[in-house]
């Protein structure tokens, strides 16, 4: 998911009880549920690096307990140095920080930041290094309206409300909002719900579709924004790969007779090339359907630029093709150049 809602969950947990239980618990769940993504940092070094390390070790079961541990030092700094800083007047004790407990909650919450990230259709790979399979339920799209909306819900209105007691004199005991954080929770378990039914439904139909006559070798079905009735749905056949729209609710394949065939090249030098490449290599064990096209380019010099692309983001109402990687081979076949996006010569 995007970082925002991996922030949100993260203050949402810890109001729906955690902080009760010690000072900083909401500051340390809400850095410890998106501090995973750290690994962007690899970007720095080009988008072939920062691909082949995102999503890696800091997404696994064996990475979250070290990045819960980064977390939790720095709230310890920070809450060091806001103690230090001059005050006009007598600061009071600070509430007990409980830090055995701090170290567990930010656990919990890396971990949550694994469970989003296995909802949507990127997938994750929690059990690496020890094994590079990647796991994705397919169920959630990367920004869920419906989603954020309950987490900003949870943390905004018992605010309101607060405001509202104080005014007309109510008391409250402990930090408010438990009741508005568990019922959200609660809530994006049942989104979860409705969201698998769906999906299994769209899978259930596209088992059924044929491709010329021919029973599909494989499917799968990704989520759109908002709609769970409405699927991106791909078929493999020996030779091609097929996308079209599923509406789950029916339930009925390519309603809207727009589906988009992609054959598959036969494997050349290049593509062979290319795909034993770190990058190619990294690309391919991620990708659920692969396409790798080779062209010919004589500009500045005659090389070949072999593409890399997963069908499961072509989806079949849109003509882009994101999360496209390339490779640049010499006359010799040797890689000169990898990464994502446009390049000299790309179509």
């Amino acid at each position: 998911m995007e970082p925002v809602t991996h922030f949100l969950t993260g203050a949402t947990l810890a109001r729906a009880g955690f902080n009760r239980k010690t000072a900083l618990a909401t500051l340390t769940m809400t850095l410890a549920a998106e501090a995973a993504d750290i690994d962007v940092l690899a970007y720095v070094k080009g988008s072939a690096v920062g691909f082949i390390q995102h999503r890696g070790i800091t997404h696994t079961f064996l990475g979250i307990p070290v990045i819960a541990a980064l977390v939790v030092a720095l709230v310890w700094l920070l809450d060091k140095l806001w103690q230090r800083l001059p005050r006009k007047r007598q600061r009071p004790a600070p509430p007990n920080r409980r830090w055995g407990l701090l170290y567990l909650f930010a656990c919990i919450a890396g971990l949550s930041h694994i469970l989003l990230d296995f909802t949507n259709n990127y997938g994750v790979r929690p059990f690496y290094p020890f094994t590079r399979q990647w796991y994705a339920w397919d169920i959630v799209f990367i920004v869920e309206p419906v989603i954020l909306a309950a987490l900003l819900a949870a943390l905004l209105l018992p605010a309101l409300f607060g405001l509202i007691g104080q005014e007309i004199g109510a008391r409250q005991k402990g930090p408010g909002g438990r009741g508005a954080a568990i019922a959200a929770l609660l809530f994006i378990v049942a989104v979860w719900g409705v969201r698998d039914f769906q999906h299994r439904r769209a899978l259930a139909a596209l088992n059924a579709f044929e491709i010329h006559g021919q029973p599909s070798i494989r499917v799968a079905a990704f989520p759109y924004m908002l709609n769970p009735f409405k699927w991106a749905g791909v078929a493999e056949s020996s030779n091609a790969y097929v996308s079209m729209q599923v509406d789950s609710l029916r339930p009925e394949v390519d309603p809207g007779n727009s589906s988009r065939s992609y054959f598959l090249p036969e494997p050349s030098d290049a593509t062979r090339a290319a795909r034993n490449t770190e990058l190619g290599r990294a690309y391919v064990e991620w990708a659920r359907f692969p396409l790798l096209e080779a062209e010919h380019t004589s500009d500045p010099i005659p090389a070949e630029l072999v593409h890399f692309s997963d069908v499961r983001f072509f989806y079949p109402d849109e003509r882009r093709r994101p999360l496209q990687a390339h490779v640049l081979l010499d006359s010799h076949l040797h890689a000169v150049a990898q990464g994502f996006g446009s390049v000299s010569g790309q179509r």
